[in-house]
């Protein structure tokens, strides 16, 4: 399977690299600064530079060729204002969902958040408000879309510390923290099992092995 993964070098899409990677998974990751391109080979992914706030739609649909699925990973990140919440969380998940249509690639994961929402109420930081509304605006874009199979993933609170491969996933799971281990394996299970096509799912830590929970959600859809 060829997975091509936008926003390459975020913190979940290595992760995620190295684990598709390893069990013999042809992986590409979208990356906007060139020096950063060691990172993803070391990982075991194929470099692709290419900036989502300036691309075009067809720009984005040539790296897309050939893919069998797409996981939207890419952020703002800590330290961006407002705006860039707007033209990466929201703006360039749009785009990558209009690339996938034009190269016929159905499948399409996406890393959200937990809170998502367009309609977010003001709270005492601005600019994590504005990352909720951006979030929530993709995730209602991509929804849209009869031409993609697309699942989106809501996490937790994120952390460094090692992955438990045990989770809680599910359409509600209350508030809670999730490692970035097992979110990045968490989008493995889902990818391999796409019966969750159409889920919006929340996740944390929990007591159940990753692979069991995403296949007990397509048991139950």
């Amino acid at each position: 399977m060829r997975i091509v993964i936008a926003g390459g070098h975020g913190r979940i899409a290595l992760r995620l690299e190295r684990l598709l990677a390893g069990r013999g998974d042809e992986v590409a990751g979208i990356i906007r600064k060139p020096g950063q391109a060691g990172d993803l080979l070391a990982a075991g992914a194929e470099p692709v530079v290419c900036d989502l706030e300036s691309a075009s739609v067809g720009d984005v649909a040539r790296h897309l060729e050939s893919a069998d699925a797409v996981v939207f990973a890419a952020g703002a990140g800590p330290g961006s204002g407002a705006a860039r919440k707007e033209t990466v969380d929201r703006a360039a998940a749009v785009l990558l969902a209009d690339a996938a249509e034009q190269a016929g690639v159905r499948r399409y994961l996406m890393v959200s958040s937990m809170g998502a929402d367009p309609e977010a109420p003001d709270g005492a930081d601005p600019v994590f408000t504005a990352y909720l509304r951006a979030k929530g605006a993709a995730d209602e874009a991509i929804r849209t879309r009869p031409g993609l199979d697309w699942t989106i993933l809501r996490p937790g609170r994120l952390t460094d510390d090692p992955g438990t491969g045990r989770v809680t996933l599910a359409g509600r799971t209350g508030r809670g923290e999730v490692s970035r281990d097992d979110v990045a394996a968490a989008l493995v299970a889902l990818l391999d099992e796409e019966r969750t096509t159409g889920l919006t799912l929340e996740l944390i830590g929990g007591d159940q092995p990753v692979a069991d929970a995403a296949r007990a959600l397509a048991t139950a859809s």
